[in-house]
C-alpha cells in the first residue's frame, strides 16, 4: 500500500491535508492580512448613509449641503434687493416733496401709490429673506415639515422670480428650482425622514 499514491482513496491525500473522502472539499484558505468572516454570515454594510436602517442616514447628503448654502445665498440677494427698492421708495418720497411738484395732483396720487407699493417690496423681500435663513438653518434638525416647507418655499421664489421681479429675480429662480430639486431627491427625503435623536 502506498500513501502517496493519489489514486488511492484510503491512503492521505498529497500534500498531507487532512481527509481521505472522495469529494470531499476543502475551505478556502484566507490570506494573511485579511480578517476572516463567519461562514454564512455576510458583512454588514456600514451604518454611515444607509438610507435602509431605521435611523437613517448619520452625516447631510451633499445635495442637502448645497441646498442649505443656496438657502443662504437667497436670503442674502434678499436683503440687496430690499436696499435698492428702499432707496427707490426714498427717491419717490423726496420727488414728491419737490415744490414743482407739490400742486400736481396725480404726480402726488402716484407718488403715494409707488412709494407704498415699494416699501411694501421692501418689508416682503426682508421677510422671505429671513425665512430663507431659518430654512437653512433647520436643515440640521429638521423633520419632513421643514423639508415640505423648504420645497413650497423653492416654488413661490422661482415664480416671483418670473414675474413680476423678472430682471432681478433671474437668479433667484435658478436657485430655488436647484434648492426644490435637491430637497426633493430621495437622499434629501431619506435625510428629512430620518428617526430624530431624542434631545434631553
Amino acid at each position: 500500500m502506498s500513501f502517496g499514491d493519489p489514486n488511492n482513496p484510503y491512503g492521505q491525500q498529497q500534500g498531507g491535508q487532512p481527509g481521505g473522502q472522495p469529494g470531499y472539499r476543502y475551505p478556502q484558505q484566507t490570506p494573511q492580512g485579511v480578517p476572516q468572516q463567519g461562514y454564512g454570515y455576510p458583512q454588514a454594510p456600514p451604518v454611515q448613509g444607509g438610507y435602509g436602517f431605521p435611523g437613517g442616514p448619520t452625516e447631510m447628503p451633499g445635495g442637502v449641503k448645497a441646498a442649505r448654502v443656496m438657502l443662504f445665498v437667497i436670503a442674502g440677494l434678499q436683503v440687496i434687493g430690499a436696499i435698492f427698492v428702499a432707496l427707490a421708495a426714498a427717491a419717490v418720497n423726496a420727488a414728491k416733496n419737490d415744490a414743482t411738484l407739490k400742486d400736481d395732483v396725480q404726480f402726488q396720487q402716484l407718488a403715494d401709490y409707488s412709494g407704498s407699493a415699494l416699501w411694501g417690496i421692501v418689508v416682503f423681500a426682508v421677510l422671505w429673506g429671513v425665512l430663507a435663513v431659518f430654512l437653512g438653518a433647520k436643515f440640521g434638525k429638521g423633520g419632513n415639515g421643514i423639508r415640505i416647507t423648504t420645497i413650497v418655499f423653492g416654488v413661490i421664489t422661482a415664480i416671483l422670480g418670473i414675474y413680476p421681479f423678472v430682471v432681478m429675480g433671474l437668479v433667484h429662480t435658478v436657485l430655488a428650482i436647484l434648492v426644490v430639486v435637491f430637497v426633493a431627491k430621495s437622499d434629501g427625503g431619506a435625510w428629512f425622514n430620518r428617526q430624530q435623536q431624542p434631545q434631553h
